[in-house]
């Protein structure tokens, strides 16, 4: 989940909303963190203790309703996919100067390619543990080089000077949207970490995965911040637009530009390959019958489809990555909607398990939260396309 998080979206989505909002964002990111907790452990604990895939669950409480929230789920999978593709051209733009929809085509047929050899899939996972590490070093550097006002960044935390809800519902969108939080949950419930003897790891894993996205947004804030305070102004428009290499150009020169490439193509890569399985294995509520054969053919497509799309668009890469967070997370509270209802009305669903008040509690305030948030950030989320 927090791979799948911490993708081309989440980087771009953080650099451009420190430089249009500077150290009020801060706020946004608190606030998503929050909110994230919410929707996480009421999903994964509701997942774990029915052992049952998200859309089953959803047509048990509602019939009909799981149809409806795979359609949402593969959709959004979809729109994540075409801008993580956006991302991978991002990504070659920045360490080799290509062209980013030529880079993107790359991208995904390399992508194709990993998906279809185990061997390199296994290599792949290995790497990019690397590269992760890798990243989190240089966000650290230039968070600490680029000298960010943290005293400021931390009042704004709490007391900002401005409140953006479309950038909230943006961050909310790109952590748990669309297919986010059922590909970890659905992970646990693959991994056999299901029933109520199991809820101590699952809420620990579902705490851990929301902690480890937010303290890495938090510091990749910092490091921008401080780049945006020193008085560089990022580029957030144009077909190579790449406010997050800028801002790590800018603190590091020009190596520091080329391990940012490589990090970014990689995460999106990753982050290809996972939404598009992850968004396939909701095919099986369309047709319980599909086989592993017919789902490896099937995200084989699904990638297909992605970089057609990204291609016939002619939205710019970052544009893309920043509505896409947006479009999840304007579905997002259907999908809990749906959850919380189950847990209150379907308790036969979860025998030996009563789910706790307080979680529900907190699961309605933020469902009417997260749909009066969706609601007042429509416009200005189908605006980022314009960019």
């Amino acid at each position: 989940m927090a791979t799948s998080a911490i993708g081309p979206g989440f980087i771009t989505q953080t650099a451009s909303f420190t430089a249009t909002m500077g150290a009020a964002f801060a706020f946004g990111i608190l606030a998503s963190v929050l909110i994230d907790f919410v929707v996480q452990l009421n999903i994964w604990r509701i997942v774990a203790v029915t052992r049952m895939r998200a859309s089953d669950i959803a047509n048990a409480a509602i019939p009909g309703a799981g149809y409806f929230l795979a359609v949402l789920v593969i959709f959004g999978g979809l729109i994540f996919n075409i801008g993580n593709i956006a991302g991978s051209g991002l990504g070659l733009n920045a360490l080799v100067g290509l062209d980013p929809k030529i880079g993107g085509a790359l991208s995904a047929l390399v992508a194709i390619g990993i998906f279809s050899s185990k061997r390199a899939g296994m290599a792949v996972d290995r790497i990019i543990i690397v590269l992760g590490i890798l990243m989190i070093a240089l966000t650290l550097f230039v968070a600490i080089t680029s000298n960010p006002p943290i005293g400021e960044a931390l009042r704004q935390t709490v007391w900002p000077d401005q409140i953006n809800f479309a950038t909230i519902t943006t961050i909310v969108g790109g952590t748990v949207g669309g297919y986010i939080t059922y590909a970890g949950a659905h992970r646990l419930l693959d991994k056999g970490t299901v029933g109520v003897e199991n809820l101590g790891p699952v809420t620990r894993a579902a705490l851990t995965g929301i902690a480890v996205t937010g303290i890495m947004r938090f510091v990749l804030f910092l490091a921008v911040l401080g780049v945006v305070a020193g008085g560089v102004t990022l580029d957030l428009s144009g077909q190579a637009a790449n406010p997050a290499a800028q801002a790590f150009y800018a603190a590091t020169g020009e190596l520091g530009l080329r391990l940012f490439g490589v990090v970014l193509w990689a995460a999106a890569i990753t982050s290809v390959i996972g939404a598009a399985y992850t968004s396939v294995t909701f095919f099986n509520t369309f047709n319980p019958k599909l086989t592993e054969r017919g789902r490896a053919w099937s995200t084989v497509v699904f990638i297909a489809v992605s970089l057609v799309a990204y291609i016939a668009i002619g939205t710019a890469p970052a544009a893309l990555l920043i509505f896409v967070g947006g479009f999840n997370g304007l579905i997002l509270p259907i999908g809990l909607t749906i959850f919380i209802y189950a847990a209150w009305a379907r308790p036969d669903l979860m025998p030996g398990y009563r789910h706790p008040l307080w979680l529900t509690v907190l699961g309605v305030l933020t469902c009417a939260l997260t749909w009066w948030m969706g609601y007042k950030s429509i416009g200005p989320i189908f605006a980022f396309l314009s960019m």
